[in-house]
């Protein structure tokens, strides 16, 4: 379907408009660990539905060992919020999204998920 969902709305990675976010859902989606750590800034933080969380622990368990996948529906502030269907192996599929704080440095110093 060339990255387009059945309602038409899903934005394809590389269109996303801030840099880093792009990196951040593109290394998500290819399972590539090394390329995700990379577009973080180091002492990176985040959040899962309001409470922070070990940044190592989470992206092993919720995106690295269960196959995360994000499908961004749509983008606001400038490409730094994201509404997406993020679906993995432990919880299925659900409506997410996500906030992204990127550094002067280009890269993301702290992220935000949780329902949408």
């Amino acid at each position: 379907m060339n990255g387009v969902s059945l309602t038409g709305m899903t934005i394809q990675p590389a269109k996303l408009s801030d840099p880093a976010v792009r990196a951040f859902v593109s290394a998500v989606n290819a399972h590539d660990r090394d390329a995700f750590l990379e577009v973080l800034a180091p002492g990176a933080t985040m959040a899962d539905d309001g409470s922070d969380r070990d940044l190592a622990e989470w992206i092993d368990r919720e995106i690295f060992s269960s196959h995360g996948h994000m499908e961004v529906d749509r983008e606001s502030q400038g490409g730094r919020a994201l509404v997406a269907r993020y679906s993995n192996d432990a919880w299925g599929e659900m409506r997410t999204r996500w906030s992204f704080t990127v550094g002067d440095d280009g890269r993301i110093a702290r992220f935000e998920t949780g329902q949408a």
